[in-house]
């Protein structure tokens, strides 16, 4: 009778537990079907990524005016944008570098500067002839950026070779990609500056894209230093023959 009494229970024990699992499986399955749901509804809540409301060729400021997109301030935005894509592609060719590690300082410097690009843009898409005060104070953008900027190339021009030539840019892949960004920067630089002249874009915004393409030119100088890669300096050509004394074939007007 023990036995029978011990069995019952025991069983009675495997039931329990089998019951208790299935309706932890089964509440497992509602609340996952529940957050799917959930997922579903929030995805068709949120915004789409197309408005729409730029098909006709005009496009929103900051400050809630309709421009059309051929407008400098588009043109201007879109040139610190480019600016701000080749930073990341910079940082990431610095981080496939065999030096990576020593790079992990400048990578940081470079994710602040696309933050910093974004402030410029924001300045931009606010032009003070047609923005209130109160649009105005919350774009400012912080000259001390630029003194920022203004430190890191003097850091960095400390460690380098005494510059004598004009340099012609090259140094390896991640070098060479960061004088692509500089070159950029200096497009956006100049659209910024018609900007401060006819839209009342801050000034100091101009003097951060000005800082900034010099910060770059001097760490494309410093990586391909880290990197073993000789400079290539500007030399006059001589007509008829490359640097290396092969005659050209190239005969176009």
């Amino acid at each position: 009778m023990l036995g029978i009494s011990r069995r019952k229970v025991a069983d009675e024990v495997v039931n329990s537990l089998r019951r208790h699992t299935i309706r932890n499986v089964v509440s497992a399955r509602k609340i996952s079907t529940s957050s799917l749901r959930f997922d579903e509804d929030k995805t068709t809540a949120s915004p789409k990524i197309y408005t729409k409301t730029g098909d006709g060729g005009e496009s929103s400021l900051f400050n809630g005016e309709r421009r059309h997109k051929s407008s400098l301030i588009f043109d201007a935005m879109g040139d610190v944008d480019e600016v701000s894509s080749h930073v990341g592609l910079s940082k990431n060719r610095l981080m496939e570098s065999w030096q990576h590690e020593n790079f992990k300082d400048i990578a940081l410097q470079f994710e602040k500067i696309q933050c910093c690009l974004q402030d410029v843009n924001s300045c931009i898409a606010t032009p003070a002839s047609s923005s209130t005060q109160k649009r105005i104070e919350k774009t400012k953008f912080d000259a001390y950026l630029t003194k920022e900027l203004e430190h890191l190339i003097d850091s960095f021009t400390s460690e380098l070779p005494a510059l004598k030539n004009f340099i012609l840019p090259s140094g390896g892949l991640a070098a060479s990609h960061i004088h692509v960004t500089r070159t950029v920067c200096r497009r956006a630089e100049r659209k910024v500056s018609s900007l401060v002249l006819s839209e009342g874009t801050p000034p100091e915004v101009g003097q951060y894209m000005n800082r900034l393409s010099d910060y770059l030119f001097t760490i494309a100088r410093y990586v391909a230093m880290m990197e073993g890669h000789v400079e290539k300096i500007y030399k006059k050509p001589k007509p008829g023959k490359s640097d290396n004394g092969a005659i050209s074939n190239d005969k176009s007007d």
